[in-house]
């Protein structure tokens, strides 16, 4: 966000620095083994093998994955922007001339001729984006340890404290280790210390994937690893960056030598690390990343452990203590994490599902924050520089997970990263539409990156999908709704409507039905069935997701007193979209036609076509019983079981079904050691971050849901959880939501309302339509609703 006139929110971002103080370092009371929570508390017997069982912290714009190794440690680094390539254009010039021979052979059916072209004249050039990529790796060496001798280990990740330490005992000294990511002071910050003086030694070194980069040492206790970033599928590196971390010893010695630095017979140790890049904007790459490393570092350095730790925890549990979960205890949740996970299926823990829920809030907090880039395909955490997908923003259902939960609960200023990048891919999105498809409005297609890429890559099959942008408009509708800020509806008000004008401009009309239609477009991402390719004309998806923009656009516009015109035309257009259909089988039509029986892959990852019912609200049980059953049919004819984040979305679709068996029994799926790693990162497989999210929200949805002006308590309540309670949620309309249950029933459920307003509350087939006064909460207590 920047108004190209002072500092960015970037630059006010990293540039945050502390007062200057003395240093000083005393271990003070060591929180590396604080008591086990089996609902905030990750906790291991051994330290990580693997990168999928290392702890993550993060503060929204730095990450690091730590191992809690014994004889050495290794500290895996991101930085947010530390992408490959650099500002790049990718549309085709030849797009815009294909087009229209693209639509026809569509509409004729010769879905693999269309393709053909699609892939020759209209396809991005590049064809694949850029990739989120890491720093790189530090690495802590402690001379003479025998990791054999060491006992009483345990490592841990307190959710509430954001606080990661291992500790162990070796030859009767015991050994600790803490971390966090400061979101105040823009470091990472590391304390190692030891149950007697003098035993504090190691060597630390750096090493990097970055194929510029290199490590030099500065004076005598700082490393510094930093270059260029890498070229990226044709497109050269035009970023620099840099990772600076201090020692700070209290007693013993600390030396410089080859590339290392080495520390010996110290009583505490503290590392500090900087990182950053030189980028400002997908369009403006000169920043200095030694200036502001050298910056934190200095101002960071005048800090304690004990403080940084502290100040660290209260912005942390500033939003994460919003919400409280209890879903009941069993023995199981004594145990070991990764323990816990393998026998999730077939043990009684209920403690795991909130543990998973208060771990989706934490790794959101850690990897979105204002000012910070959005959490991308692996939130913030990412070891390669060629990862899975490229870590990008997949905006065909990934990245809309990833911000699935903030709303309702109860983090909003999560969604700022978000909202400021479709802010930037209206901006590159005007490019593309105006250049690709000679329309007025913004487009973005299933992807973008750090640079704000729009047009469409990858293949005509998965790519060819003009509607991404027009979903992430749900998201900034979303924090309107739920907040009710007239101002910032006023501020997102203008990519709405262009996100709406690109669609007034280029929807046609199917020749078959008569309906307004998208094309090309495509089902993402999955084949229907018709040739070797996805495209189509007018997906279930897309008149949904068009359906949601035009309501919503039009319904701003209406609050605002604008474009009354625009209006008028986004109505009489809504009139045309092609409506949902029930097909042979029961289920919901995929496609205009009703391809579904033929399709390749009948239990198919995505559910694309149940958009409709979740995350939107189109279908509902009430409202819409035939939709909803068709719904149902889908979900079975697909199965319930899939890769992490569809496993998660099922959750969801199943819970707006309000089936709290089913969904329960997804979500024991995902919680188990097919869909979770030890360390609780989701697994595709490989890694991505949205099951995190999407099972989080599902989570919320079982327990709560948010429809216009109603409230939905319990409306997927599961006989695995009889009791339990969940406070601070939110609700549209400004309400906060606190409800408890006793043996499968209400208990009681209090509304908080911020705003005034009528809001009905329903509870099975009790309802009250409450008059609320803003700041007077109300009381509703028993499943008939009584007030209080």
């Amino acid at each position: 966000m920047s108004d190209h006139s002072g500092l960015t929110r970037r630059d006010a971002l990293i540039a945050t620095s502390a007062a200057a103080a003395t240093i000083a370092l005393a271990p003070g009371t060591s929180a590396a083994a604080p008591a086990v929570s089996a609902t905030e508390m990750l906790w291991y017997r051994q330290p990580a093998a693997e990168w999928v069982e290392a702890l993550p912290i993060g503060n929204g714009r730095l990450g690091a994955m730590l191992f809690g190794g014994i004889d050495k440690e290794r500290i895996q680094l991101n930085e947010d922007t530390l992408w490959g390539g650099g500002p790049y254009d990718p549309v085709n010039p030849a797009a815009r001339d294909a087009l229209p021979e693209v639509r026809r052979l569509i509409f004729a059916g010769e879905h693999d001729a269309a393709n053909a072209l699609a892939k020759e004249k209209v396809m991005a050039v590049p064809l694949r984006q850029m990739s989120y990529q890491t720093v790189g790796d530090l690495q802590l060496m402690m001379p003479g340890v025998d990791p054999a001798t060491a006992t009483d280990y345990r490592r841990h990740l307190d959710l509430d404290a954001a606080l990661t330490g291992v500790r162990y005992v070796v030859d009767g000294v015991t050994y600790t280790r803490e971390a966090v990511a400061s979101p105040a002071d823009q470091v990472i910050a590391i304390r190692l210390s030891a149950s007697r003086p003098s035993k504090i030694a190691f060597d630390l070194g750096a090493t990097s994937p970055q194929k510029d980069f290199k490590v030099a040492i500065e004076g005598r206790d700082t490393l510094v690893l930093g270059g260029r970033n890498n070229a990226d599928n044709g497109i050269a590196g035009a970023l620099r960056a840099e990772a600076r971390v201090r020692v700070i010893a209290k007693g013993g010695t600390v030396s410089p030598g080859a590339g290392l630095i080495g520390v010996r017979g110290a009583d505490s140790v503290v590392i500090l690390i900087a990182m950053a890049t030189s980028y400002r904007r997908f369009d403006d790459v000169g920043g200095d990343p030694t200036v502001i490393t050298k910056m934190q570092i200095a101002a960071a350095s005048g800090r304690t452990f004990d403080r940084i730790a502290a100040d660290s925890a209260t912005a942390h549990r500033k939003i994460y203590r919003r919400v409280r979960i209890d879903l009941g205890r069993s023995a199981e949740g004594d145990k070991p994490t990764d323990v816990r996970i393998r026998q999730s299926e077939a043990a009684d823990d209920p403690a795991l599902a909130a543990l998973y829920f208060n771990y989706g809030r934490y790794l959101l907090i850690g990897s979105s924050r204002p000012g910070s880039q959005p959490a991308n395909l692996q939130g913030i955490w990412n070891d390669s520089v060629r990862p899975p997908w490229g870590s990008k923003y997949t905006i065909n259902i990934n990245t809309e997970m990833n911000y699935w939960p903030a709303e309702p609960t109860a983090m909003p200023e999560l969604v700022e990263p978000l909202i400021a990048m479709v802010r930037d891919i209206a901006v590159t999105g005007a490019r593309t539409a105006r250049s690709m498809y000679g329309a007025r409005g913004w487009v973005c297609h299933h992807n973008t990156d750090l640079w704000r890429a729009t047009a469409p890559i990858d293949g005509a099959q998965f790519g060819l999908w003009p509607t991404g942008g027009a979903w992430l408009c749900l998201h900034l509708w979303d924090r309107y709704d739920y907040g009710r800020d007239r101002a910032y509806l006023a501020s997102i008000y203008p990519i709405l409507h262009g996100a709406s004008l690109f669609f007034l401009d280029t929807l046609v009309k199917d020749p078959k039905s008569g309906w307004m239609v998208t094309n090309p477009s495509l089902s993402p991402e999955n084949n229907h069935g018709r040739g070797e390719t996805s495209l189509c004309a007018g997906p279930t998806m897309d008149m949904q997701v068009i359906r949601d923009l035009f309501v919503n656009t039009a319904a701003a516009a209406r609050i605002l007193g604008r474009d009354a015109a625009d209006v008028a035309a986004l109505d009489a257009m809504r009139a045309k979209l092609a409506p949902s259909k029930v097909g042979a089988q029961g289920q919901l039509m995929e496609w205009q036609e009703d391809w579904d029986a033929g399709a390749k892959d009948i239990h198919h990852r995505h559910v694309s076509h149940l958009y409709g019912l979740f995350p939107s609200n189109q279908i509902d049980v009430d409202r819409t019983p035939e939709l909803a059953a068709a719904a149902k049919r889908s979900l079975e004819i697909r199965g319930d079981k899939a890769t992490g984040w569809a496993t998660a979305w099922r959750i969801n679709l199943w819970a707006r079904l309000r089936d709290g068996d089913h969904a329960h029994a997804i979500l024991r799926f995902l919680l188990g050691p097919e869909r979770t790693y030890p360390n609780m990162f989701d697994a595709h497989p490989p890694f991505q971050i949205d099951g995190n999210f999407g099972g989080a929200s599902g989570i919320t949805e079982m327990l709560m849901q948010s429809l216009g002006d109603d409230i939905l308590l319990l409306p997927a309540l599961p006989r695995a959880w009889p009791s339990g309670s969940l406070t601070g949620l939110r609700a549209r309309g400004a309400c906060g939501v606190d409800l408890s249950w006793r043996g499968g029933a209400l208990a009681e459920a209090r509304i908080r309302p911020d705003i005034g307003g009528k809001r009905t509350v329903r509870c099975g087939t009790a309802r009250r339509t409450l008059d609320l006064v803003a700041g007077r909460p109300v009381v509703l207590r028993g499943p008939e609703l009584a007030l209080g």
